[in-house]
């Protein structure tokens, strides 16, 4: 079956390739070149956990760009607790650049992309517990930079100077059902991009495929700094905690790579 879908959307994507340059279809949306991407594909936009396209998960970028690439979206884990919108977002959560204005005056944001290499201004880090078999984000009030001071006294007395409690996580076991599940097939593509008339536009003819990805390779990638936990919260809308990765290390991840 993996084949199979291959062979189908090597053709697909050999007839979009031809089309040359390509107008975006999502003007004024970071992820413009994979919504018109998956139009042109006629795959329907989602966050389900299964791939897009038949076996196959489709992922693109920007040729010139240096972002992280999305892996999967996941919520810490325990679930029930519902830690961002709970915890994180009331206690350790800040005022929103756009509260009292776009948003409610009482907005508040909860914005970390984190990896396991250093904490980050405000004392976040991720950790990889081999005993515990789990994926840990962590808090320490002493490595918070001076100038966040004031929202670390406001974090004090509404959490105390403690790790976050209770502590999100990732278990292995729900991170290799990610990979298993989701990724196990990934077909990576990238696009030009120029501006014509005010518009984007883009031309996808950077195409490879990567199979078999391991929790061993991916645990790797995290304690090297590699792979990030980034979350991306508002009061009013949660847009995600995800799991991301270099471009440069998507190879590592897997097993298997296929120019197409």
């Amino acid at each position: 079956m993996r084949e199979q879908d291959l062979e189908l959307l090597r053709m697909r994507l050999g007839e979009i390739k031809s089309m040359g340059w390509i107008k975006n279809r999502r003007p004024g949306n970071v992820g413009g070149v994979g919504n018109t991407l998956e139009d042109l594909l006629n795959v329907e936009e989602n966050n389900r956990q299964l791939p897009d396209f038949g076996t196959w998960e489709l992922k693109s970028q920007r040729s010139r760009t240096d972002a992280l690439l999305t892996l999967f979206h996941s919520e810490p884990e325990p679930r029930e607790a519902g830690i961002v919108p709970r915890i994180l977002l009331p206690w350790y959560g800040w005022p929103h650049r756009q509260a009292g204005k776009r948003y409610p005056p009482n907005e508040r944001s909860f914005r970390q992309t984190i990896n396991t290499l250093a904490y980050s201004d405000r004392g976040f880090t991720v950790d990889v517990d081999y005993d515990e078999q789990c994926v840990f984000a962590e808090f320490n009030w002493m490595a918070v930079d001076a100038r966040h001071s004031r929202w670390l006294e406001g974090v004090i007395a509404a959490a105390g100077k403690g790790d976050i409690e209770p502590q999100p996580c990732w278990s292995f076991g729900c991170i290799e059902e990610k990979l298993r599940t989701k990724l196990r097939n990934l077909m990576y593509i990238r696009a030009e991009t120029k501006q014509r008339g005010g518009a984007e536009y883009f031309k996808y003819n950077e195409l490879e495929a990567y199979v078999d990805p391991t929790l061993e390779n991916f645990l790797e990638l995290l304690e090297c700094g590699k792979i990030f936990v980034d979350f991306d919260a508002r009061t009013g809308h949660n847009h995600g905690t995800k799991f991301r990765i270099e471009r440069g290390a998507v190879t590592d991840l897997y097993e298997g790579h296929i120019r197409v």
